[in-house]
């Protein structure tokens, strides 16, 4: 049985994890589906990349029956395994065009680290991010802890980590780090209302300051100075600048083409 698909929807790409019975659990076939959708946005006409799921859970993160067998393994060959989930998440801050994330239910673990991951996040009422790594011995992976750190208050990054707590979708909403809070079962349609929003807009301009602001948090700031200084020398000498310009003197929406 396959867990996980890509549906082509024309101007974008939604990864579907179809792992019901347990929870959106990662799966080797959900690491290929986003390996491929991040791939396959390469494309001009992709403007955008959702990571969905079906059963009513986004991602339970990683099956514990699997890491018991991974016990059995050499270090070198667990972390391996770890690079393994590490490279999807380098994809996906790689992708040229945004990606979305439609939490329903709620994300767990390396499944919280797959949402935060993403661009812009929706998340339904109620919805809980979680990483309970802790209760089993572990730790967290996936650049759990830079996302947390990046997005949280240090307290509160330890209460998840150190403490399991689950934190909710409208709580991290007013701390900025959810970008819409959804009733239950609307999360696919407000992220599918993001990326129209995305697709109406310059597709270059947009994977530049995707870029930009990814390489903000960890770059000095006349270094930064430097980038958005090249980045926008290079777009105001594009169509995209051309078109945008016209529209706002003649006072009409802009025509980007698609």
């Amino acid at each position: 049985m396959t867990l996980a698909r890509v549906d082509d929807l024309g101007d974008r790409l939604v990864v579907v994890n179809m792992n019901a019975a347990r929870r959106g659990a990662l799966s080797p076939d959900l690491y290929a589906a986003i390996a491929e959708a991040m791939a396959r946005a390469q494309d001009p006409r992709i403007r955008a990349v959702i990571l969905t799921s079906e059963g009513g859970f986004f991602c339970a993160g990683g099956d514990l029956n699997v890491l018991i067998e991974r016990r059995k393994l050499t270090e070198a060959e667990r972390r391996a395994k770890v690079d393994d989930l590490h490279d999807l998440v380098r994809a996906i801050r790689a992708c040229p065009v945004p990606v979305i994330a439609s939490v329903e239910g709620g994300a767990a673990g390396a499944g919280a680290s797959l949402a935060l991951a993403c661009d812009l996040i929706v998340a339904a009422e109620g919805a809980k991010f979680t990483a309970a790594y802790v209760k089993a011995g572990l730790v967290p992976d996936a650049g759990l802890t830079s996302a947390l750190a990046r997005m949280l208050p240090r307290p509160l990054a330890m209460e998840m980590c150190l403490l399991a707590r689950p934190v909710t979708a409208e709580r991290l909403a007013v701390l900025g780090a959810v970008n819409t809070v959804a009733p239950a079962g609307r999360c696919d349609a407000e992220a599918h209302a993001l990326a129209d929003a995305l697709a109406a807009g310059p597709r270059d301009a947009q994977g530049t300051i995707r870029g930009l602001v990814a390489a903000a948090y960890e770059t000095p700031e006349t270094t930064q100075l430097d980038a958005e200084r090249n980045a926008m020398a290079r777009a105001a000498g594009g169509p995209e600048a051309a078109e945008g310009i016209a529209a706002f003197l003649e006072k009409r929406k802009p025509r980007f083409s698609r």
